[in-house]
């Protein structure tokens, strides 16, 4: 009857609460509050080497850091493997060609490039932790400022680096084509996004979709013990883009709102 335990739609989410530069320290951060999951991820810029196979890009690096107390699962060394999974799921969500443009990172290429060291902490579990945290990821690659890099080269033909020290002469990566994951859990003969806890010890199987703002599909990877059929899986696919493309409207929305507002917005949730 598309009604749910809290009341919701099987296509509905719970309020999320999304909040920009709360890390001091880093080049970019965001905390996102789905339900009862809390997530922060903070971004560092470092200076690198690009890789061999691409010499004139740089490139992103994850780390997942599950708190022993977001749940009593995570306690001891209980959230590693899970943490490990999140950090490959990330690869491959961000392994899509448009993403991130990994060529604006490059500053001489085969020689020096910006790294994004992306750390992710689950502060709290409470269901959908995959959504939060890929919502998390884009907010905080918004926010992010990267240094504007200007290279000198001397007669001898050696290179300088130099860093450009007004904080507003930065660059800033276009997220549009940076996807969100969008988890459709199947419980009977339906399908729910947004699933809390309790939804998914019900669920034996389920569908993680990463979907672009325009709707594209990047990639696909099925969660859980159960089976899924083909009809269901084409089913849940139509689902994930239709949601995912909302997703990203709202999400998009509250980022731009909150960059408007500039120095003057005040001092909420984490900060205050």
């Amino acid at each position: 009857e598309d009604l749910r335990v809290d009341g919701r739609g099987c296509e509905d989410y719970r309020c999320a609460e999304v909040e920009t530069d709360v890390v001091s320290n880093t080049s970019g951060s965001a905390r996102v509050k789905l339900g009862h999951t809390d997530i922060l991820v903070g971004i560092k810029a470092e200076m690198g080497t690009p890789k061999l196979e691409k010499p004139d890009e740089g490139y992103l690096e994850f780390f997942v850091d599950c708190s022993s107390s977001a749940t009593p699962e995570f306690e001891g060394r209980g959230g590693e493997e899970l943490g490990i999974d999140i950090a490959n799921t990330l690869y491959r969500v961000f392994s899509c060609e448009n993403s991130v443009d990994l060529k604006s990172l490059c500053i001489n290429p085969r020689e020096h490039c910006w790294v994004l060291y992306i750390d992710v902490l689950v502060l709290e579990c409470g269901g959908n932790i995959f959504d939060a945290i890929s919502i998390a990821v884009k907010a905080a690659l918004f926010n992010t400022r990267i240094p504007k890099v200007h290279v000198l080269e001397d007669e001898e033909g050696s290179k300088e680096i130099e860093l450009s020290d007004d904080p507003y002469d930065c660059i800033r990566l276009n997220v549009d084509e940076v996807p969100c994951i969008v988890t459709l859990s199947k419980i009977g003969y339906r399908h729910v996004v947004d699933a809390t806890l309790q939804e998914e010890a019900c669920s034996l199987a389920g569908l993680l979709i990463s979907v672009t703002s325009k709707g594209a599909l990047t990639s696909m990877k099925k969660v859980g013990k159960g089976s899924l059929d083909p009809e269901s899986i084409f089913e849940m696919m139509e689902t994930g883009q239709r949601v995912g493309k909302s997703l990203h409207i709202a999400l998009q929305k509250v980022l731009d709102e909150e960059e408007n507002l500039g120095t003057s917005r005040p001092k909420v949730g984490f900060l205050g």
